[in-house]
C-alpha cells in the first residue's frame, strides 16, 4: 500500500503544509460546491449579525459555533460525495446511502443552528 510521501513531514514543514492543503480544500470546495458557497454567504451574514443581537459572550459563542458547525459538515460530506464519486459514477446501493447520510448530517447541523439561535434569541 503507497503512502503519501508528505507522511514523514514533520514541525513547521508539516504545518505549513497542512494549511496549504486546507486552503486548496476551501478554495476547491467554494468553486465546486453550490451548498457550500450558500452556506459561506449564510455565515458571512450570521456571523457579524451574532456580535450585533446578542452582547452575553457564551450566547455568541454558541451562534457563531452553530454557523461553523454547517460549513464543518457541509466540507465533510463534499469530501464523501467527491470520495464515491472518484470510486465510481454507477448508481450503487451503497453509494446512494453514504451520500444520503452525509446529506441527513448537514440537515441535522442546520437543524441544530436553527434550535442554537432560536434558544439563544428568546432567551
Amino acid at each position: 500500500m503507497m503512502e503519501s510521501p508528505h507522511k514523514g513531514k514533520t514541525g513547521i514543514t508539516r504545518l505549513v503544509n497542512a494549511f496549504k492543503y486546507s486552503c486548496a480544500g476551501l478554495k476547491e470546495a467554494y468553486r465546486n460546491e453550490d451548498a457550500f458557497r450558500t452556506e459561506v454567504a449564510l455565515a458571512i451574514v450570521l456571523i457579524p449579525l451574532a456580535f450585533f443581537i446578542n452582547h452575553e459572550m457564551q450566547g455568541r459563542a454558541l451562534m457563531i459555533a452553530s454557523v461553523m458547525l454547517v460549513i464543518i459538515v457541509e466540507l465533510l460530506n463534499s469530501a464523501i460525495e467527491a470520495t464515491v464519486d472518484r470510486i465510481s459514477l454507477d448508481d450503487h446501493n451503497l453509494a446512494k446511502r453514504a451520500k444520503d447520510i452525509g446529506s441527513a448530517a448537514v440537515l441535522i447541523s442546520l437543524i441544530n443552528l436553527i434550535v442554537v439561535w432560536v434558544l439563544v434569541l428568546l432567551n
